[in-house]
């Protein structure tokens, strides 16, 4: 079992710092030897669990998609509230992109021209949104002029902005740089009956400040279990 255990460990360290060096250099400039060395683990041991660059990145790539699919959920389709549900889970991804090395790295892969990857966080993100969207429409919570599609494409442009922007500042990472958006986004988007009730700032309360323990993303390759996400970052 301590064996099982270091392997799974391991394994994870290999995950988080390839996703670093990806974040910092992008795929093609990443070499073995950089994740080995900022993981302080030898050639050995990484091609023990992973056979190539690629794999790494795969793998950054399945557990970044998996920690948004937490963080986004399931559409409710019945949910009382599902235009402030929109802004809270928008507050929630920027946030968590400061502290979850791993969901920032799946980001960047999918903005990187050298990553041969499939899958695509922002259309994951993206599709969540426009059917948070139709719920609003269905439940007649937006306003009647509105058109879908480019709603969706500038609530998506907006917080994928936010997520450039914060590679090298993390304030557009934060409730301060998400909040300004909403404000301005809410009146046009809102039906005039449920605009008032929604926080732009988000319904849950400011999360404290410093650096979160690791996320959940090593849940989606056999670690930690996905209720421990970011302390500082859990909403509601």
């Amino acid at each position: 079992m301590a064996k099982q255990n270091r392997a799974v460990r391991t394994r994870q360290e290999l995950i988080r710092s390839a996703a670093e060096t990806f974040a910092r250099s992008g795929f093609a400039e990443s070499s073995i030897t950089q994740i080995c060395v900022r993981a302080g683990l030898s050639h050995g041991a990484l091609h023990f669990h992973f056979g190539n660059k690629r794999a790494l990145g795969e793998a950054v790539e399945s557990a970044a998609a998996e920690t948004l699919l937490r963080i986004t959920g399931n559409i409710p389709l019945r949910h009382p509230a599902p235009l402030q549900l929109l802004v809270d889970t928008s507050h929630t991804l920027a946030q968590r992109l400061s502290c979850d090395a791993v969901l920032r790295a799946g980001f960047c892969l999918g903005s990187d021209a050298t990553w041969p990857g499939g899958a695509n966080l922002w259309q994951q993100w993206q599709d969540w949104v426009q059917l948070m969207l139709t719920v609003a429409r269905a439940q007649g919570s937006l306003a009647a002029d509105i058109v879908l599609d480019d709603a969706v494409a500038a609530i998506t442009a907006v917080i994928a902005g936010l997520e450039v922007l914060g590679r090298r500042d993390p304030h557009w990472h934060s409730r301060r740089a998400v909040t300004p958006f909403w404000r301005l986004m809410l009146p046009q988007l809102a039906a005039a009956e449920v605009r008032a009730g929604i926080a732009p700032e988000g319904s849950c309360p400011e999360p404290p400040t410093g650096r979160p323990p690791a996320a959940d993303w090593a849940e989606a390759d056999g670690g930690r279990s996905a209720s421990q996400p970011c302390d500082a970052l859990s909403c509601c």
